[in-house]
């Protein structure tokens, strides 16, 4: 069964979802992130780019032809043909192929809006069984 991490009070999701990303392509070798929309992949695209400085994490597209080839890949398409370890949400519903996955990170952030999709996303996961781990960010 999936295990899932959910980190809260995070100011800057992007900015997280990157780190993770690292972390997690290190511990697995394979990730997945779910984005929004066009504009937050094209973002987080360009950050996975020059962050972390000293090292290049290697990712693509889900329609990219390298996909098969490449151990990271971001996108805003609802869908996962291939094999990873770790999907990152940064979408505001669970996502529907969540379960062919060892780890779901689920990033939350510190606005009421997205504070209330993150709870809701926490009941469907708890309703249904998942282990889950809490990470709070919050500034102390």
């Amino acid at each position: 069964m999936t295990a899932i991490d959910f980190y809260t009070h995070v100011a800057d999701r992007l900015e997280v979802a990157a780190r993770l990303v690292a972390k997690a392509f290190a511990q697995h070798g394979s990730v997945r992130v779910l984005t929004p929309d066009a504009a937050t992949t094209e973002e987080l695209d360009r950050s996975l780019w020059l962050k972390p400085p000293i090292a290049f994490l290697p990712h693509c597209r889900v329609s990219s032809a390298l996909a098969g080839e490449t151990p990271i890949w971001v996108d805003h398409v609802d869908d996962h043909p291939g094999p990873a370890a770790v999907l990152i949400n940064l979408q505001a519903e669970p996502p529907s192929f969540f379960p062919r996955f060892e780890r779901l990170v689920e990033i939350v952030g510190i606005d009421e809006t997205d504070a209330a999709a993150g709870r809701a996303r926490f009941r469907f996961y708890r309703e249904r069984g998942y282990e889950m781990s809490m990470h709070s960010l919050a500034e102390r």
